[in-house]
């Protein structure tokens, strides 16, 4: 064969192979951009249980999707504050987030119902309480264009106190750290003085002065090092208050059927483990608070007692300010608990 027809051939087949590698390249280009990236902004540290839940929910969806769906977690509070979070996936600055669901009580009464004292004191009732509220709430969220994926409870909540208490006269003027409005009429009925503190901003509110006592989770303590700043803890397990994670109904609605699917199915196990997550936590917890000094106490029977009419009392109020909505909620758990 001529030189120059082997050459032509060697030049063909080149181009050819070109053309190829090109292909190859254009084509995995085009993947790599059909891959959709969400950013999640969540309140709190990388420690916390549910900041751990949530990476294995990401890590999930991603094994899932095939990387098609990656969900980068954006922890305490460092891509968008715990206040602003539900209005950035409501408005589609970010497409979903993670908070507590207590905090949109402002907006109606029934997101704090996990959050009135001994309504559901354990996880069985608080697990129950969920059954009964969550298609209300679920509803209530899509009417603002938002899907609920998942709640996982905190551990049962306590009184942290640089004292022991005994009494209720023993909250009497202190400046109690609230983060929702139940928290906020707990500390008024009790005498104290509540102020609005973030999770990470509790070591140095106490340090400064700002707060003398908090009413918080085990794992919130054990997380901030409570340890640091205060002596005693009671556990007295007020309630059970969930964060939520919620997505944007218009960025779920841009997905395929299958990638939604994979979301959902990573939401269940998300839940499921979460809650198992919780009750682990709060042994955990409560045994790191103790080896670390911090003395934890039962309520005593006069404690009790008052606690349980503050109780009795929010329970009233939240009744008069949820209305329809929050007596369907009261019926069902009635009717489940039965």
């Amino acid at each position: 064969m001529p030189l120059y027809r082997f050459g032509h051939k060697l030049g063909r087949r080149f181009v050819s192979l070109s053309l190829v590698a090109t292909g190859l390249a254009i084509a995995l280009s085009t993947t790599a951009q059909a891959a959709t990236e969400w950013d999640m902004p969540t309140p709190y540290g990388d420690r916390t249980f549910h900041t751990v839940n949530i990476r294995e929910f990401a890590d999930d969806v991603r094994e899932k999707t095939n990387g098609e769906l990656d969900i980068t977690v954006h922890a305490n509070g460092s891509l968008i504050a715990h206040p602003e979070i539900k209005n950035s996936v409501r408005r589609g600055i970010v497409p979903l987030g993670e908070v507590i669901m207590s905090r949109l009580a402002n907006e109606n009464a029934i997101f704090e119902v996990d959050s009135v004292p001994y309504l559901a004191s354990s996880y069985e009732q608080a697990r129950t309480l969920w059954e009964a509220s969550k298609e209300t709430i679920g509803e209530e969220l899509a009417k603002q264009q938002l899907r609920l994926l998942f709640t996982v409870p905190w551990p049962p909540q306590g009184i942290y106190t640089q004292d022991k208490i005994e009494t209720i006269d023993d909250l009497e003027n202190l400046k109690m750290r609230a983060y929702n409005k139940s928290s906020e009429r707990l500390a008024q009925l009790a005498g104290a003085v509540p102020t609005q503190i973030e999770v990470p901003d509790i070591p140095t509110a106490f340090s400064t002065g700002r707060v003398d006592a908090m009413v918080t989770s085990p794992a919130t303590g054990a997380d901030t090092k409570a340890w640091d700043y205060l002596n005693h803890f009671n556990h007295a397990q007020l309630w059970l208050p969930k964060n939520m994670v919620i997505v944007s109904e218009r960025a779920f609605g841009h997905l395929d059927d299958e990638t939604q699917q994979a979301v959902l199915d990573a939401a269940e196990k998300a839940q499921e483990r979460g809650w198992e997550m919780s009750r682990q936590e709060t042994e955990e917890a409560l045994k790191v608070l103790r080896d670390n000094g911090i003395t934890v106490s039962e309520p005593s029977e006069e404690l009790a007692a008052s606690l349980e009419e503050i109780g009795n009392t929010m329970t009233e109020e939240w009744s008069e300010r949820a209305g329809e909505q929050g007596q369907q909620i009261l019926d069902n758990y009635e009717q489940l608990q039965q």
